[in-house]
């Protein structure tokens, strides 16, 4: 069964989606690759979407950096590959595409390929796909908002935007 529950967030609204026992969704309502037909079941009844509220609220309340609740992300192997080395990236810190390209054991040339399925990227936050910013440190395209991708980056890295790394 499908549940999806819509809740607040200081970003604007959240929409969590759960199957079984795992978190399959988080989204920002209207976002770009938004899921047709994604509306909320009510109040949650699962446990993992109370969860995931919990440790969403807990980050934005500078609580948590890390989040444990149990996802399952449909996708390609290769999107597969890509957001496990998202989940690598440490917290207030940001890698390039082309960072996480070679972590995958991909060419530099595969950056527009991972900046696909980065931006295909199901559970937003959870999985840190605004994280990653452009060769030259720029902010580039976020399925939630560029705005809203600088306001995770300062969030996570004080002022400005979060340090960027160099893999």
């Amino acid at each position: 069964m499908i549940e999806c529950h819509v809740a607040p967030s200081p970003l604007g609204h959240l929409v969590y989606r759960a199957e079984d026992d795992c978190l399959t969704g988080l989204f920002f309502v209207g976002q770009k690759h938004y899921p047709a037909g994604l509306v909320s079941t009510g109040a949650p009844a699962s446990r993992v979407i109370e969860e995931a509220m919990e440790q969403i609220g807990e980050y934005f309340t500078n609580q948590r950096t890390v989040f444990s609740v149990k996802l399952r992300l449909d996708g390609t192997e290769f999107q597969q590959r890509v957001w496990a080395a998202l989940r690598e990236i440490p917290f207030g810190a940001a890698w390039t595409y082309g960072d996480l390209a070679r972590s995958l054991g991909a060419a530099p040339g595969a950056s527009r390929a991972v900046g696909g399925a980065n931006g295909r990227n199901p559970v937003a936050i959870i999985v840190p796909c605004h994280r990653v910013v452009g060769a030259d440190g720029e902010l580039t395209g976020y399925a939630g908002g560029v705005e809203r991708k600088q306001h995770l980056l300062t969030h996570e890295g004080g002022p400005g935007r979060a340090q960027l790394t160099l893999f």
